[in-house]
């Protein structure tokens, strides 16, 4: 079953300029598609989960209302390489275990 023209994100109709109406299309293309598990699967639990689904996300859609004016994009965020060789046991002296305590201390 083929469902849109192309893959999500592709420039079809709508404006790319305008992601809400991208998301507005592509939902309305995930509905008809969710209509055509419906007639082919029939009114089953998980065919109305589906359909619900699809209305809280057309629903979504229509309550987001135009962007903040603040609202400005992040700095993508730099990941740091963590090696998997040992750390140095030195790092690890006098130091107090979690949920035990100082080593050699006993509970009350």
């Amino acid at each position: 079953m083929t469902v849109g023209s192309g893959p999500v994100g592709s420039a079809d109709s709508a404006s790319t300029a305008d992601p809400v109406a991208v998301a507005r299309q592509h939902a309305g293309r995930l509905a008809a598609a969710v209509e055509q598990v419906r007639a082919a699967y029939g009114d089953t639990l998980g065919v109305r989960r589906l359909r619900s689904d699809v209305n809280r996300l057309t629903e979504c859609l229509d309550e987001l209302g135009p962007p903040s004016p603040d609202h400005h994009l992040s700095a993508p965020v730099t990941l740091e390489t963590i090696p998997d060789e040992p750390y140095d046991e030195s790092l690890w002296v006098d130091v107090e275990h979690e949920g035990l305590g100082a080593p050699g201390r006993r509970a009350p």
